[in-house]
Order: C-alpha cells, then sequence, then structure tokens
C-alpha cells in the first residue's frame, strides 16, 4: 500500500490520518499513490463522524518530492492528460471533504505536492520545510492546482515559484501566508494537535458549513458569497447545535 488512513477518536468524532508511504522514494507521488489517495479522501466523505483529516508522509525525510518524475519521464501525450488529471482528482477529494483537511508538512514538499498542499484547507509545517514548483526545470509548465498559488501568495510570489523554479524555507512560506502554523521539528506534532483540537472541539455541523463556505468564497463573486453566508447562517439554525453550544457557553462556571 501506498497510502494509510487511520481513524482516531477526536471531539466526539473521529480525526483521520491520511499518510503517503513512499519513504524510500521521498514519498513521490506515481499514479497508482495518487489513486488511492483520492480513493482515499473519496470514502472518508461518506462518514458523517469525520471531524477533521490530516494529511501527512511517512519517515523523516520529505513530505513529498512531487509528481514521480521517473514515471513522467515515460509520458506521451496521450498519457499525459490522464497522469495529471490523477493529481486534479486528489485535489478535488480534498476540497470537496465536508471537514477541513490539514496538511502536515515536514522536509521537501514540491511541484505536485505542493499543489496538494495548496488545495488543503491550513497547513502547519516545520522549520526544515522546502518549497518549490520546479516543473519548468524539467521541460513542463505547473498546472491545475497551481492556479491555487496567486490566491494563497499573491501573483508575484507565484510568478516567482512557477517561473523560476526556486525554492523557499519553511519559514518564507509562513511570511507569504502558504503556511499558517510554523514550528521547529521538534515541535510540529504539538503545533499540528493544536489545530486539529480546535477543529475537532468546535462544533461539528458548524464546521461542515464553514468549509462550504469557504468553498462558495472562492468560487463565486463577492456579492453572491455574502448572500450565501447569511443563507448558511439561517440555515444552521434548522438543527439545535447553535442553541446548544451558546447555552453551554452562557452557563456559570461550576454550576452542574
Amino acid at each position: 500500500m501506498t497510502i494509510r488512513i487511520e481513524n482516531l477518536a477526536a471531539g466526539g468524532g473521529v480525526v483521520a490520518r491520511v499518510t503517503i508511504d513512499r519513504p524510500r522514494r521521498a514519498n513521490a507521488l506515481d499514479s497508482a499513490t495518487l489513486e488511492a489517495l483520492a480513493a482515499g479522501f473519496e470514502r472518508l466523505a461518506a462518514d458523517p463522524a469525520l471531524r477533521v483529516a490530516v494529511l501527512m508522509s511517512a519517515g523523516n525525510g520529505a513530505f513529498s518530492g512531487g509528481a514521480d518524475v521517473g514515471e513522467m519521464a515515460g509520458l506521451d501525450a496521450d498519457r499525459a492528460g490522464p497522469f495529471i488529471g490523477r493529481i486534479h482528482r486528489v485535489c478535488q477529494a480534498i476540497a470537496r471533504l465536508p471537514v477541513p483537511v490539514v496538511a502536515r508538512i515536514q522536509g521537501a514538499c514540491l511541484g505536485g505536492a505542493m499543489e496538494i498542499a495548496a488545495a488543503c484547507d491550513l497547513r502547519v509545517a516545520s522549520t526544515d520545510a522546502r518549497f518549490a514548483m520546479p516543473e519548468v526545470l524539467i521541460g513542463i509548465p505547473s498546472v491545475v492546482e497551481a492556479a491555487l498559488l496567486p490566491r494563497l501568495v499573491g501573483w508575484g510570489a507565484a510568478a516567482d515559484l512557477v517561473l523560476t523554479g526556486a525554492a523557499i524555507d519553511g519559514a518564507e512560506a509562513h511570511r507569504l501566508g502558504f503556511i499558517q502554523r510554523l514550528a521547529p521539528p521538534d515541535g510540529l506534532d504539538d503545533a499540528l494537535a493544536r489545530v486539529v483540537d480546535a477543529i475537532a472541539g468546535a462544533g461539528p455541523a458548524a464546521i461542515r458549513q464553514q468549509k462550504r463556505l469557504m468553498r462558495a468564497w472562492q468560487e463565486l463573486p463577492l456579492a453572491a458569497a455574502i448572500d450565501a453566508g447569511a443563507a448558511m447562517f439561517v440555515e444552521s439554525w434548522q438543527g439545535d447545535e447553535p442553541r446548544r453550544m451558546m447555552a453551554a457557553a452562557l452557563k456559570p462556571r461550576g454550576a452542574g
């Protein structure tokens, strides 16, 4: 198996850990791994107990060296489309998952792996992480979810990444806004736990609604996105979660 999925109890529900498991190949993304990743996230989408998913990698080396260059070297025009479609399918499965996906990143996060990380809702990285979009250095453009980069880091920084193939470290990725939480390598799991615990401890229905709304923010014009938010606010009151959680928040401390 090139990926592993573990479900852990948290917040009255489940946290899924999705692990890319090819450490001897720098967790490179070949077709089998991409298909397994997409199928794994698609299966997770059906779990009503799911609160949050973490995308991580095996070993202490690279998060992922990106698309498997050994496989890409054998592509032709007929096989190139299906191959890049597999990366897009993974990104879409992450975007469509009803709950947030948090990427845990250490070491190299290159090319297609950076695109998959960009499709996640939040990214937590160690200071030894390294990011690059090196496709032009091997004769191809950065494509599919590389289109998310200008929204995350701005047009200038995105252009620098995709036109030069230059690498940036974790601190620079954090400064640009690609990384939301940065920690030393020995503090990475603690930083990740704080994010995951916060999401798992929030209202499960509200978290799912918030993810749907964030997707609408990405896709809709501003006025329509605002209207979608107002409709989502009304929708949230159709269940008991707001009343129940507000009552608990208003309850005097120490009251039974």
